[in-house]
């Protein structure tokens, strides 16, 4: 796997932790968490648990992004901004078209394919093991500010300034050729 770290130009904040029934850090997505256009793959954000955030935290922010695409620039596969600082875990699902289980204020911006929802992983046949990071982001501030159109690079650029803290798990895939 590459070495590219997507934090390395990032500043340096505490880490806190994030747990899920659904992802086990540097092991391989489970199906449902894969595209649908994989066998087994359903589009399903998976659910997440944090605890730990540090003093400040006035709201998250939650990405899943994969350094490893053949783009230049990475594939954000989901953001999600604005979720209440007394909220501490997003359902599996969460990440659906409708978002309906996302917390009051929270709202989903378009991911890579242009679709404000969870896309499950899918890296292109043949081109060996991807990374995917997914974050829980501490932030100092109740709200972004970020509008509900913005692309997830806008997101992070946004939030650079402003993050007290990540908790962060690692999924892998790969689809063979």
């Amino acid at each position: 796997m590459p070495a590219n770290d997507p934090f390395a130009r990032l500043p340096e904040v505490a880490s806190f932790t994030v747990t899920s029934e659904n992802v086990t850090d540097g092991a391989p997505w489970r199906p449902a968490q894969l595209s649908s256009g994989l066998p087994g793959g359903e589009d399903r954000s998976p659910r997440l648990s944090w605890s730990g955030a540090p003093e400040g935290t006035k709201s998250y922010a939650v990405t899943v992004y994969d350094p490893d695409a053949p783009t230049g620039s990475g594939f954000w596969h989901w953001a999600v901004t604005d979720i209440p600082a007394t909220v501490t875990e997003l359902p599996e699902g969460a990440g659906d078209e409708k978002g309906a289980q996302l917390p009051e204020g929270a709202y989903q911006l378009p991911n890579d394919a242009r679709l404000p929802h969870y896309i499950g992983a899918a890296p292109p046949a043949g081109h060996g093991p991807h990374r995917y990071f997914v974050v829980v982001h501490a932030l100092d501030i109740p709200a972004t500010g970020v509008p509900a159109e913005a692309t997830p690079a806008l997101l992070g650029f946004t939030m650079a300034g402003h993050t007290l803290g990540r908790a962060v798990l690692t999924a892998t895939a790969e689809t063979s050729a």
